[in-house]
């Protein structure tokens, strides 16, 4: 822990940004019933019963020290779509930055190897080159 601490006491640079990145998966929801219209003075009503719309899951990335964040939605949770998240974090939001410091918890699809799945290995190896994972616990100790 003491390493992911380190990097958020750094002054922000540029050149190595620091981006945390979690997910959530999450149930999107649908009322099935419209609000009852409100009277003056009386809160909208609303039912409880809802649709569920299947599930979804949310990749966040946080820059703490440049107060930067986003979201993106995929339909899994899978090494592959970590990969992916991954590649456009390096190339598309950070194409500048000599690597990007990524702060990942310690799930098993936030792995180097992950890229070698989803790219061939020349890909997975040139984007690698631009990534240094910083885990919230040492893998090695658990």
């Amino acid at each position: 822990m003491e390493d992911v601490l380190d990097l958020y006491e750094e002054e922000d640079d540029p050149r190595y940004p620091t981006v945390c990145f979690d997910e959530k998966l999450v149930a999107p929801e649908a009322d099935v019933r419209p609000a009852e219209s409100m009277i003056p003075g009386q809160t909208e009503r609303l039912d409880y019963e809802y649709e569920r719309l299947g599930t979804a899951n949310l990749f966040f990335f946080v820059e703490p020290l440049a107060g930067w964040r986003h979201v993106e939605m995929t339909e899994r949770r899978t090494k592959i779509d970590s990969a992916h998240c991954i590649r456009w974090l390096v190339e598309t939001v950070y194409p500048h930055a000599e690597y990007v410091r990524i702060v990942p918890d310690n799930l098993t699809t936030h792995i180097p190897a992950a890229l070698y799945e989803a790219f061939e290995p020349v890909e997975a190896r040139r984007i690698l080159q631009r990534v240094e994972f910083h885990y919230t616990l040492n893998r090695e100790a658990g």
